[in-house]
């Protein structure tokens, strides 16, 4: 048996987000895009810890920011999926290829779209990434941000993002449902209003939302916040201009007060649950976990039966690799909507994550049943085999 590979100082440097180190470690001739045990250069390492004065000091020093490791996870993928805005720009800038996708044959664009990170979709479109590029389920961007989302102002806006880049609304799923259609099963009206090409602002404040917007797509998050403020003095009550107080104050990194906002929009209207999404979305940010998991499921308990809080509670699980906890939810989930694939799917990856791979490939089945035309299924329970050391089952799959 071969022995396990020593793990490169530079990596660990790097994880640690020891400057200094990397530094020493660079000029005395660490090799930037050694690797450890799991496929991960230091870059990647910086990169998942969204620690960008390390990455910047890689890249400078020749990091490659399309190395990918063994589960062909790349820095600019990553952060592309993980909304790590100022990361992906300069990744972009450093010979990213906006064509490459991760293990699920999505771009950036897709994860992005999915978990509701605004900016990072926007960052991504200005790249020229493909706004209609679809991945091994079948979806694209837009399918992602319907099925995935919740139909509210955060998600209306993602929606609107991807339409005005003019992602099709007709492109179909390998169920052969449009996201118009899913929309409109799902009740989804801001959506349906923005591929009616009416645009998802009413009320009093719509015309200042708009001009925010501008402000918005610029970057100038100041002024976009002055201005709702400004529309809010004059309607206090209105919900769509507290939402995007939150929103600008969330992107300029006030996370206190964004929560404030949000929370106060909850405590005038109990029911709208969307806001639980944005309070756990800013703890999130603020690297309080606990905080964000009780904001879920402050929404959850409000409304046991909607999908959209607890299916982006288990993404969150999975980031923070608490798999058993994911995998919970995704019983859960499943439990309400047999059917749902993509949750299947889901929860198989969360169980090979914790080496129960006999479950893994129990849940990936029920995924293959579901869908069997589709490739990204089999590859994962291949995976799952050969782990088992059953290769020659993997193989036959593969054939």
């Amino acid at each position: 048996m071969n022995a396990p590979l020593a793990r490169p100082p530079l990596i660990a440097a790097a994880e640690n987000g020891d400057m200094v180190a990397v530094g020493r470690l660079l000029a005395e001739g660490a090799k930037v895009d050694a690797k450890d045990a799991a496929g991960r250069t230091a870059l990647l390492v910086a990169t998942q810890k969204n620690n960008l004065p390390v990455v910047q000091r890689l890249i400078a020093a020749g990091g490659d920011v399309n190395a990918r490791d063994i589960t062909m996870l790349s820095p600019y993928l990553c952060a592309g999926a993980n909304g790590f805005n100022e990361i992906l720009k300069l990744a972009l800038a450093s010979g990213a290829d906006p064509n490459s996708v991760n293990r699920f044959g999505g771009t950036p664009l897709l994860p992005s779209s999915e978990k509701g990170f605004l900016r990072t979709v926007r960052v991504c479109l200005a790249a020229g990434i493909p706004v209609d590029r679809t991945n091994d389920l079948g979806w694209s961007a837009l399918l992602e941000a319907v099925i995935l989302g919740d139909g509210g102002r955060l998600y209306g806006d993602v929606v609107e993002a991807l339409v005005e880049a003019g992602a099709d609304q007709h492109l179909r799923d390998h169920d052969g449902r449009s996201a118009l259609e899913h929309a409109q099963a799902r009740g989804q009206h801001r959506v349906l209003a923005i591929f009616r090409g009416e645009g998802a602002a009413g009320g009093p404040g719509a015309a200042v939302i708009r001009q925010a917007k501008q402000a918005e797509k610029a970057e100038r998050y100041e002024e976009a916040l002055a201005t709702v403020e400004t529309a809010l003095a004059r309607y206090p009550g209105d919900a769509d201009l507290s939402y995007y107080k939150g929103y600008y104050l969330h992107e300029l990194g006030r996370h206190e007060g964004a929560i404030d906002a949000f929370e106060a929009m909850l405590a005038a209207s109990p029911d709208a649950i969307e806001f639980h999404f944005y309070v756990a979305y800013a703890y999130r940010a603020m690297r309080q976990p606990e905080a964000a998991l009780a904001a879920f499921d402050a929404g959850v308990a409000k409304q046991p039966a909607a999908q959209f809080l607890r299916y982006h509670k288990s993404n969150y699980l999975r980031e923070l690799g608490r798999h058993e906890a994911a995998v919970a939810v995704m019983d859960e989930l499943l439990a309400r909507d047999p059917g749902r694939y993509d949750f299947a799917f889901h929860k198989g990856n969360s169980l090979r994550s914790l080496g129960r791979h006999e479950e893994a490939i129990a849940a990936i089945e029920v995924a293959i049943a579901s869908d069997p035309g589709n490739p990204l299924y089999r590859q994962h329970k291949a995976q799952s085999l050969r782990l088992l050391g059953r290769e020659a089952e993997a193989e036959l799959i593969n054939s």
